[in-house]
């Protein structure tokens, strides 16, 4: 299988406000998962991420933030946005007609196939919320990659038509739309 390198960083798009990446200087990484009310007060402000791809591939792509329907794993994302957890990270896992993936921390330094890839995260998980009534693995839908027992980081973009192959294999929260 041929791997297809891409580079990412990540800045939040306000609403209400300028669509300027994440403040600078940033804040501190988290070191835990946003609580239920932890995460209202980050997605306050947060509706659309921008994500900068460099590499094999230049270019840029939003995400819709689905809040309301993960709120948890939104806020997670964002919380990990704003701190440039994700700057600089590839997308280390690309499918063609089927999911790109990234979040993995450890992309940063190693490039290709190496030991643990996929394996890298926040250093924390949390648990995983269902997809919200009504919405499928369409095409563009933005989710977490996870162990089937908890998120962190990784998420993924599917390409194509996933969502009976995605629910008969586990639960992924659903918390973005490209």
């Amino acid at each position: 299988m041929r791997r297809t390198v891409l580079s990412i960083g990540l800045g939040l798009a306000l609403v209400g406000c300028s669509s300027e990446p994440s403040p600078s200087p940033k804040p501190a990484c988290p070191t835990e998962p946003p609580t239920s009310v932890s995460a209202q007060a980050a997605l306050q402000d947060a509706a659309v991420a921008t994500v900068t791809v460099s590499g094999a591939v230049e270019g840029s792509f939003e995400i819709e933030l689905l809040g309301e329907a993960a709120p948890i794993a939104t806020a997670n994302f964002v919380n990990l946005s704003r701190c440039g957890f994700y700057d600089g990270i590839s997308f280390h896992r690309v499918l063609a007609g089927f999911v790109i993936q990234a979040g993995d921390p450890q992309t940063r330094k190693n490039q290709g196939d190496f030991s643990g890839l996929g394996t890298g995260g926040p250093g924390y998980g949390f648990e995983i919320e269902p997809p919200a009534d009504g919405l499928r693995y369409d095409p563009y839908v933005v989710a977490m990659a996870n162990d089937t027992r908890a998120n962190g980081s990784q998420f993924f973009v599917t390409l194509a038509e996933l969502d009976a192959q995605l629910r008969a294999t586990g639960t992924y929260t659903i918390f973005g739309d490209v």
